[in-house]
C-alpha cells in the first residue's frame, strides 16, 4: 500500500513537471491581417496620366483568403468592391492635379453576422455591402447575401497619380460647309472633346473676321451648333444674333459684332478647358475659298427652285422689273446654294423678307417647304407659289402648307398648249391664263372650305377642281403651272403677279 502511494507521487510529480517545462511547438495566434499592393499598367506613376486611367490592385493573407478591396481617393471616404481593377474618370482641376489611391485588402475572417457599421483601423468603413436583390438599399437578410468583412488591412496600399491637364480638341462637324454666297443668315456646327472629359470644356469662342478680344463672344462650353443671323442689317455697324442650336427660343444675349455686309467673311470657333487650355481656332471657309455675304436688296425675294433647264430665270427677273420693283428684290438659287443645315438655315434666311414667290418645275423642296411655310407665314411673312409636284405626292404633307382637302385630287399625264385656265366666278378680277407650251404631270386640288378661296380652274374641265387658290387670310397663293409657260393669249403673268404681290399682299417697290 505504501509502495502503491510512492509510486502514484511520483507519476503525479512528473506530470506537473512536464505540464510546467515542456513548450508546445504549434500555439494557436490570433487571425493576421492581409497585405494589399496597387499598380497601373503599364508601370507609369511617376509621369502625368491622362484623367481616364485604370487602376489595378491584389491581396494576399496569411492566414485565410481575400473576400474584397475597400479604397478611396482621399483616405476618408472609402468603397467596397470585389475586383481587382477598375476605370477611374479624375476631375482635373484648373491648373495640373496630383491625385493619391488607397487600397486595403480584405479577409474571410468575419464574424458570420451582418453588421451594420465597420470600425477597424480608426476608420468607420459604414455597413457591410451586400446585395441589394429589390433595390430598396436596406439589406433584407432572408434574400440578400452580404461580404461577411473580417480584417482589413491597416496599412493601405497606396499610389500618387499626377494628372497633367490636355488641352481640348476641335474640329468642323461632316454638315458644316459655306456656299461662296449667302444672306446675313449661316449655320454652323463642330464637335470637340476632351481627354480630361468632355464636360472640362468650358466655353466656345466664336468671331467673325478677326479674333481681337473685343470681337469674341463666348458661349457655354456644351454648345455645338449655332446660327448666325442679321436682322439689322441696314445699320452701319450691324450685330450678329446668335441661335444656340438654330433656336430663336435659345438666343445668346450678346450679339456678334464684326460682319461686313456685301463683302467676303470668315467665322473663329475656338475650345477653352476650365484649365484655360485651348483648341486653337479653326475657321471657315477653307484656305482658297471665300464666304461673300450680300445684303438683302428690298422686301422680296424670290426662291428660285427649279430644275429644268429653260428660260424661267429671265423670265421672272422681267416680270420684276415690269412690276417697277427695280432691281428690289433678290434671287436664291437653292439648288446650287444650298447651305449647310438647311432646314434652320433656309427658314432663317426667308425671314429676312416680308415677301416670298417661290417657283419650281415638277421637283420642288417640299421638305423644305414642309417644314418652313406654315412657320414664316406665323412670322407676318407672304408667299406666292407656282409650283408643280412629283408624280407621287403625300396629300397629308402638302396639306401641312396648303389649304387643299387631304383626301382627293385630280391629274393628267399632260395638257397641250392653249389650255385656258380661268378665275372663278366668286372673284372674276383674277385675269385669264393660257398656256403656251404642254406641260406634264399637271395636279389639280379641292380647295378646304374652311381654309382656302378658289381661285383658278379649268373652264373646259381638263382637269376639276382648282389649280390656283389663296388661304383664308390672303398670305399665301397658289399656282399649280409654272407662270413662265402660262403667259400665253394676252399675256397676264404680269397682271396676275401685280394683282396677288402689289394689291393682295401690300408690296411696295
Amino acid at each position: 500500500m505504501k509502495i502503491s502511494r510512492i509510486i502514484s507521487f511520483a507519476l503525479l510529480s512528473g506530470l506537473i513537471l512536464i505540464s510546467c517545462y515542456d513548450q508546445p511547438t504549434d500555439s494557436p495566434v490570433g487571425n493576421k491581417p492581409p497585405n494589399t499592393g496597387v499598380f497601373l499598367y503599364p508601370d507609369s506613376s511617376i509621369s502625368p496620366q491622362p484623367s481616364r486611367l485604370r487602376v489595378h490592385w491584389w491581396g494576399d493573407d496569411p492566414d485565410g483568403i481575400i473576400v474584397g478591396f475597400y479604397f478611396s481617393w482621399d483616405n476618408i471616404n472609402w468603397s467596397f468592391t470585389s475586383a481587382n481593377d477598375s476605370l477611374f474618370a479624375l476631375q482635373i482641376g484648373a491648373v495640373d492635379t496630383t491625385y493619391v489611391f488607397y487600397v486595403s485588402a480584405v479577409d474571410d475572417g468575419g464574424n458570420g453576422v451582418y453588421d451594420s457599421e465597420i470600425i477597424q483601423n480608426g476608420i468607420n468603413y459604414g455597413p457591410e455591402p451586400f446585395i441589394d436583390k429589390n433595390n430598396n438599399q436596406r439589406f433584407d437578410e432572408s434574400i440578400e447575401d452580404f461580404f461577411d468583412i473580417g480584417l482589413i488591412d491597416p496599412t493601405p496600399a497606396s499610389n500618387i497619380f499626377p494628372l497633367k491637364n490636355t488641352a481640348p480638341q476641335i474640329q468642323w462637324s461632316e454638315s458644316s460647309f459655306l456656299p461662296d454666297t449667302s444672306y446675313p443668315v449661316m449655320s454652323f456646327g463642330w464637335e470637340a472633346s476632351d481627354l480630361d472629359g468632355d464636360q472640362t470644356i468650358q466655353k466656345i469662342k466664336i468671331s467673325l473676321n478677326d479674333t481681337s478680344s473685343s470681337n469674341i463672344i463666348e458661349l457655354d462650353g456644351s454648345v455645338r451648333r449655332i446660327t448666325l443671323r442679321t436682322k439689322d442689317y441696314n445699320l452701319t455697324n450691324p450685330l450678329t444674333e446668335i441661335l444656340i442650336e438654330g433656336s430663336e427660343t435659345n438666343i445668346n444675349p450678346e450679339k456678334l459684332s464684326g460682319i461686313r455686309l456685301n463683302d467676303n467673311n470668315r467665322i473663329y470657333v475656338e475650345a477653352v478647358d476650365i484649365s484655360g487650355a485651348t483648341s486653337g481656332y479653326i475657321t471657315l471657309p477653307d484656305s482658297g475659298k471665300s464666304w461673300y455675304v450680300k445684303k438683302p436688296k428690298g422686301k422680296l425675294l424670290i426662291v428660285d427652285d427649279y430644275r429644268s433647264n429653260d428660260d424661267a430665270q429671265s423670265f421672272y427677273a422681267a416680270m420684276m422689273d415690269s412690276l417697277g420693283v427695280n432691281q428690289l428684290f433678290d434671287v436664291w438659287d437653292i439648288r446650287n446654294q444650298a447651305p449647310p443645315y438647311i432646314g434652320i438655315t433656309f427658314l432663317q434666311t426667308i425671314k429676312l423678307f416680308s415677301h416670298l414667290l417661290w417657283y419650281s418645275d415638277n421637283s420642288p423642296s417640299l421638305d423644305l417647304a414642309v417644314s418652313s411655310v406654315q412657320k414664316y407665314l406665323d412670322s407676318g411673312g407672304k408667299i406666292a407659289f407656282s409650283m408643280q409636284f412629283p408624280q407621287s405626292i403625300d396629300l397629308n404633307n402638302l396639306g401641312s402648307f396648303l389649304p387643299i382637302s387631304q383626301d382627293s385630287l385630280d391629274q393628267k399625264t399632260s395638257i397641250l398648249p392653249g389650255i385656258s385656265v380661268r378665275a372663278d366666278s366668286t372673284d372674276p378680277s383674277y385675269p385669264p391664263l393660257v398656256t403656251i407650251q404642254s406641260l406634264f404631270r399637271v395636279k389639280s386640288f379641292y380647295v378646304n372650305e374652311l381654309a382656302g378661296i378658289p381661285i383658278y380652274y379649268f373652264p373646259n374641265k381638263e382637269l376639276k377642281g382648282f389649280i390656283g387658290f389663296f388661304n383664308s387670310t390672303k398670305t399665301l397663293f397658289f399656282f399649280g403651272l409654272p407662270l413662265n409657260k402660262c403667259n400665253g393669249g394676252e399675256a397676264n403673268v404680269k397682271d396676275l403677279l401685280t394683282k396677288v404681290l402689289l394689291d393682295d399682299f401690300g408690296l411696295t417697290p
